[in-house]
């Protein structure tokens, strides 16, 4: 037989006060971000291993070079202490490289992190006039998060990223009018009704790569792509573009992407549609209306755009 072994640890909540500040980011029309000072940096981070050398384990029950998972959250507690890393990116290369370093056995690796966002409250100015970001409150923001993965290995006494994807997750966007879904093809099984313009509600996932995956680690922002401007290129194209469909949505958004960033070699969507169902309308005033949460199933769209080689 031959064996293909992987163990990690998982589900690892680390809370980072004092980060490195992200400043220098290049800024986009669709976006009015230009950093973040990461006072606060939250993430769910995930390790999985790889190595032959923990085949005994599998095969025999020896453990004695194995690394507990136990052992890999506290480790990775440490490592986000000392990572000056100022992107989740950034501080995965950092606790991954630091895994490698340490435990040889490691032959390579896969580090994901889920952003928890933690944004800073807005509260009374000090000086009486308006009001100001809090440097000590943060709100815990359960709406859409940066996510990435990187794949480490070995390179001489180096560690070199293999692969990479990055993202911003659990977007939700509803949008009253100015979409349309019609002239689609129809059979004996289609019920569905053309709708020329329509409420449209979207779950999306966008995700993207680099041509160059070191740019990701935020070594230089005006090259990093910020989860934040993602999301508000995404919502900005939704607003201005009036689409015919999700797809149609999907690949304007894309192509907007690769155009804003030309460091970028490819773009992805994971879309499902969350139409209200019709409630009731008004007599008087027919964009006066109420819907209801839509019953499943629901239809999924996905899109990959890459660059000509």
């Amino acid at each position: 037989m031959s064996y293909e072994i992987h163990y990690g640890k998982a589900d690892v909540k680390v809370y980072r006060t004092y980060g490195t500040p992200l400043r220098g980011v290049r800024q986009i029309p669709e976006s009015p971000f230009a950093g973040r000072e990461n006072i606060l940096m939250a993430a769910e981070l995930e390790v999985t291993v790889h190595g032959t050398a923990f085949l005994d384990a599998y095969t025999r029950g020896d453990n004695r070079r194995v690394v507990a998972t136990d052992t890999m959250k506290n480790f990775m507690h440490s490592a986000s202490l000392s990572t000056t890393a100022p992107t989740l990116e950034g501080w995965l290369h950092d606790v991954g490289s630091s895994f490698l370093a340490t435990y040889p056995d490691m032959e390579r690796l896969t580090m994901h992190g889920l952003e928890l966002p933690f944004p800073a409250a807005l509260v009374p100015a000090g000086d009486g006039d308006g009001f100001d970001a809090s440097e000590v409150l943060f709100a815990r923001d359960r709406n859409d998060r940066s996510t990435a993965s990187l794949d480490l290995e070995r390179d001489g006494a180096g560690v070199r990223v293999a692969g990479h994807d990055c993202g911003r997750t659990d977007l939700q966007l509803i949008k009253i009018t100015g979409s349309a879904f019609a002239d689609f093809a129809r059979d004996e099984h289609t019920t569905l009704p053309e709708r020329p313009d329509r409420p449209l509600y979207i779950w999306c996932n966008v995700g993207w790569r680099y041509a160059d995956a070191t740019d990701a680690l935020g070594a230089d922002p005006a090259r990093y792509v910020a989860g934040e401007q993602v999301a508000d290129l995404a919502a900005s194209v939704f607003h201005q573009f009036v689409s015919l469909s999700i797809q149609h949505l999907v690949n304007e958004i894309g192509t907007r992407m690769l155009e804003r960033w030309p460091q970028l070699a490819e773009v992805s969507f994971e879309a499902t549609n969350r139409l209200w169902d019709p409630g009731e309308q008004s007599d008087t005033d027919a964009r006066v209306k109420t819907y209801a949460d839509p019953r499943p199933p629901f239809g999924k769209i996905g899109l990959v755009l890459r660059r000509d080689a």
